[in-house]
């Protein structure tokens, strides 16, 4: 898969040093991982809410932060939306 928006992934770990490691993980797998459809994240991401439109919440550091992706697919794109701490979540308009 091709993540699109790591400026937004780098800037969110340069603020929040503690995520890095499991940010660069996360993409580390993302950008190895073939998904044809939302049951194969959740064979690789079992915590990972999947949403309409093609949307995705991943948890990260303990459900500490989340991470809203949109996946294409078709074309293996994966589009960070959005990253914030549990608090920040809570106000988002999912």
């Amino acid at each position: 898969m091709r993540v699109v928006g790591r400026k937004r992934l780098e800037e969110f770990a340069s603020r929040h040093a503690d995520v890095r490691a499991q940010l660069d993980a996360w993409l580390g797998e993302v950008e190895e991982a073939d998904w044809r459809a939302p049951a194969d994240v959740k064979a690789r991401f079992p915590s990972a809410s999947i949403l309409p439109d093609d949307r995705v919440i991943f948890n990260l550091k303990g459900n500490r932060y989340r991470l809203e992706v949109r996946i294409s697919y078709g074309v293996k794109i994966v589009l960070v939306a959005r990253i914030g701490t549990h608090a920040e979540y809570s106000k988002w308009e999912l």
